[in-house]
């Protein structure tokens, strides 16, 4: 694969070309030349003039249902969505049937992954079949290739399972991903608990469930001195309770999803169960909230927390229907409605994700393998059923025009095209 981008605007903090406007020659998957201008080059030419190159994006939290959920979402098609969404990593989430919770299932995915053009890192699950119970076989699935561990959509509710599992980590300097809830206060609600679920006539899921548990887990990572991340953050008062713990030295990262910047719980005023996710939608404060934290790095990252389905589990009744949307080609453009900067955008989508997994961070630099992504900010696209990649459809985007549009993405030697 050899490509010649002309005149794009490097944004890459680990490179000695970072802000620089130059032409970027790659030959055999390889960067080969950054120069002000190459015209010695007889390869296939993409005028990026007034578009960013930045290492590929990084999503830390990503549903792809193999194993034993292939219907909603395989590695080929979920990677597929990942390159066209301007994604070169993925971790996966253990919400499979098995449940990653064991060297099995880490080394078959890690398998099946190789030669992609998105490298695929699964995460553990903290607890035997996600149960809450005993510990999984941490250390096993850390060997095979697993970088952290989180029960996925199973929040830990046992307060000594948890402290447990961030002193067990230590020995091996992995890290657990904590979804915090608590499931007492949340019960049986499928929305947030505020204005708009008083006027649906439904119970709330207070922020305080969310809350209560970053609370509880911070406590626990102080005690044990363990390092933590949190996932999906989604009020004003959990953004707040990380920023203090950064404040106190606590070794605490966390993330959001995308679309907790860009909707809010007004969208759930026709009952449109393709906005229900989890967790749920909260208000217009919360999300200001979520996008100021992201600016003054509060929050580390930002996650697609991409969660296809089957149309039978979104197209019922909103009580019944399954939690979570699409979210692997859209972040990017949420990001960018969120009014967030390319430099911001890349470090939260790129630099950030692998900072917090320890994993290297691709740097555009001569020598280097080409890992990266060509975006523009300003660019438009609609969201199409024929341009989805995922074999899912649940996205309340679809038939959607956006602004934020990823032009190619590339990695070992391969390159996608949008």
């Amino acid at each position: 694969m050899d490509l010649l981008i002309q005149s794009a605007v490097i944004l890459s903090p680990q490179s000695p070309y970072h802000r620089q406007t130059a032409d970027v020659l790659i030959k055999d998957g390889i960067i080969t030349k950054i120069a002000p201008k190459i015209t010695d080059a007889d390869f296939q030419k993409i005028d990026a003039q007034g578009h960013y190159l930045s290492p590929g994006f990084f999503d830390l939290n990503c549903n792809i249902g193999e194993p034993g959920f292939e219907t909603k979402e395989d590695l080929f098609t979920g990677t597929k969505a990942a390159a066209a969404g301007g994604y070169t990593g993925l971790a996966l989430l253990p919400n499979t049937q098995p449940p990653i919770h064991s060297k099995t299932e880490v080394a078959y995915l890690i398998n099946k992954a190789k030669n992609n053009l998105v490298d695929v890192y699964p995460l553990g699950s903290i607890s035997y079949k996600r149960e809450g119970k005993d510990l999984a076989e941490l250390y096993d699935m850390y060997m095979s290739g697993a970088r952290a561990f989180t029960d996925g959509n199973h929040p830990v509710q046992d307060a000594g399972l948890m402290e447990r599992a961030l002193l067990y980590v230590q020995a091996f300097d992995a890290l657990i991903i904590s979804n915090p809830e608590d499931a007492a206060i949340a019960g049986q609600a499928r929305v947030h608990e505020g204005e708009v679920s008083t006027l649906l006539g439904m119970k709330g899921i207070p922020a305080l469930a969310e809350e209560l548990m970053i609370a509880r887990d911070l406590y626990l990572a102080e005690y044990t001195n363990a390092k933590i991340h949190f996932s999906t953050l989604s009020s004003a008062g959990s953004v707040e309770l990380i920023r203090q713990a950064k404040k106190k030295g606590l070794r605490v990262t966390c993330d959001v999803a995308a679309h907790h910047l860009a909707l809010t719980d007004q969208s759930l005023m026709n009952f449109d169960s393709l906005y229900k996710v989890k967790p749920p939608l909260r208000t217009r404060a919360d999300a200001n909230a979520l996008i100021a934290g992201l600016k003054d790095g509060a929050i580390d990252a930002v996650v697609s927390q991409h969660t296809p389905h089957e149309v039978e589990y979104k197209d019922v009744e909103f009580e019944i229907a399954a939690y979570g949307l699409l979210g692997l080609q859209t972040t990017f453009s949420l990001t960018v409605q969120a009014g967030l900067l390319p430099e911001v955008i890349v470090q939260k989508l790129a630099i950030a994700p692998r900072e917090i997994l320890q994993l290297p961070i691709p740097a555009i630099t001569e020598g280097a393998i080409a890992n990266i992504t060509l975006f523009d900010s300003l660019g438009q696209w609609q969201y199409t059923k024929q341009n989805n990649q995922s074999k899912s459809y649940n996205s309340p985007f679809l038939g959607h025009n956006l602004t934020g549009r990823i032009l190619l993405t590339c990695n070992h030697n391969q390159v996608h095209f949008n």
